[in-house]
């Protein structure tokens, strides 16, 4: 049997208060209709039509090929936004997902046993409901001494034992596809609102003598729909919550899960601690054994098994195995750390290869480089690459020394073995096994800092008369 999925992606989100379109706004990293999409993969849908209309290119601009669009240039309900997909969907067989865009926590588990409870009754709707200790506000699922479904009724619709059903309808659905668009030429908005509700059609389906189903999630948090900050904030936490929970069942230990900052798209080994305060963003992968924070952001990073990063932010960086990185390190795009490599205090890395087995230990600056194996650089030593227009390349062989305060002024080239000397700064190429010096000569004059200050303190002296 085809299965299909319609996204409904095309409200403003007035009560956001955001210039960014509210499918848009992230959840642990990913946008909402992110989420969305991801599970619908996940469950294998042969077809995915997203609903668009305010911030329509944006959407369309981060959904890509993953799915196809219809517009809808006017939000006049939900059953008008899904009768939009006609043009797309009404000739399929099969069966078809109704779901909004802004429900980041629900699940493909979730949305497969929707679809194994609808396919196996051969029901013509199931609808997702959820079990909830304050049910105010929601439209309440009421069913029938058989567990049937009977009908759905709004809050304010709703007896006065109506509403004491906690069971209420998520706005999420299955529907055989067929049934769904003949019932969709059916409904009108003849209500307050004006508007064309997708309710309407569980209604009409019941009216013709159709099966109607209700599949109850065990998970609270996945009947979430984000309609204004405060909904996002709490959707952040339990999607937080549900991503740390996830890695810990892996074999991750940490240490402080409500201290602790993972984006669902983070990959971590087992056997790796994260300290307290950790975020990690984006495409960042994370080997085993590790030993990531306290208080570490890592952005779209890669780093191998065993390595150590404490009190350091980390973009678009490479870190080797059982390298260290820290207290206070700043690796910006393109560092690329080898392997038993020491990153040290307040140490910046950008746009570099440092090979084996070296060591950055303090206070150092090393940008458009390359590093070879088994170097020593220097506390205060630093690359310098930019004259103010163009950015230059210092190249250091392996086994090298650089001395404490020693400048490279590149580009310039540092041979395999060579010994830069301490407060040097060195303008032209070094060779293998050379020394390289480059300070002025020093001049000591006997006594003359008495004299300097003498001449200070008569200075002042004069200036407190003046003033006097």
């Amino acid at each position: 049997m085809k299965r299909m999925a319609i996204v409904l992606a095309a409200g403003q989100g007035k009560r956001m208060k955001s210039k960014l379109y509210k499918v848009l706004h992230p959840v642990c990293g990913t946008p909402m209709v992110g989420h969305v999409l991801n599970q619908l993969e996940h469950v294998h849908v042969e077809r995915i039509v997203t609903v668009v209309g305010h911030g329509a290119e944006a959407v369309k601009a981060y959904v890509g090929d993953r799915s196809e669009f219809v517009l809808q240039e006017q939000q006049l309900g939900t059953g008008h936004a899904v009768k939009q997909a006609k043009s797309l969907l009404s000739h399929e067989q099969g069966t078809t997902i109704v779901i909004c865009g802004d429900t980041p926590l629900v699940t493909s588990d979730t949305l497969m046993q929707l679809m194994k409870l609808h396919e196996s009754t051969q029901a013509s709707a199931t609808i997702l409901t959820a079990e909830l200790d304050q049910p105010f506000g929601y439209g309440r699922l009421i069913r029938g001494e058989d567990g049937s479904v009977l009908k759905i009724v709004e809050q304010k619709d709703a007896t006065e034992q109506e509403q004491c059903v906690r069971e209420i309808n998520t706005g999420t659905y299955c529907f055989d596809n067929a049934k769904l668009f003949a019932a969709l030429e059916k409904i009108t908005n003849d209500n307050a609102q004006n508007e064309y509700y997708l309710t309407d059609v569980i209604s009409i389906l019941q009216a013709q003598g159709d099966k109607i189903q209700a599949y109850c999630t065990q998970d609270q948090a996945e009947y979430i729909g984000v309609n204004d900050r405060m909904a996002l904030s709490e959707a952040e936490r339990l999607m937080r919550e549900r991503i740390n929970k996830q890695h810990m069942l892996s074999g991750v230990t940490i240490i402080d899960p409500a201290n602790t900052y993972i984006e669902a798209s983070v990959t971590i080994g087992s056997d790796t601690v994260i300290q307290p305060g950790t975020v990690l963003r984006g495409q960042t992968s994370i080997g085993e054994d590790c030993v990531i924070g306290p208080n570490t952001e890592l952005m779209d990073c890669k780093i191998d098994e065993g390595v150590t990063i404490a009190h350091s932010v980390m973009q678009e960086a490479i870190v080797g195995a059982r390298s260290s990185v820290g207290p206070f390190a700043y690796l910006r795009p393109g560092a690329n750390i080898g392997q038993d490599v020491k990153i040290g205090d307040f140490v910046e890395v950008k746009n570099a290869t440092i090979g084996d087995n070296t060591k950055v230990s303090h206070l150092s600056y090393v940008g458009d480089a390359k590093v070879g194996n088994n170097v020593n650089i220097g506390c205060g030593a630093i690359t310098v690459n930019y004259d103010g227009y163009n950015k230059s390349t210092t190249e250091i062989g392996d086994d090298a020394f650089i001395g404490s305060n020693v400048n490279l002024i590149a580009p310039i080239q540092i041979g395999q073995g060579a010994y830069v000397v301490a407060g040097s700064t060195i303008t032209q190429q070094v060779n293998a096994d050379d020394v390289a010096i480059a300070r002025d000569r020093q001049v000591n004059k006997p006594g003359y800092a008495s004299k300097l200050r003498a001449r200070a303190k008569a200075k002042k002296e004069r200036e407190a008369r003046q003033q006097d």
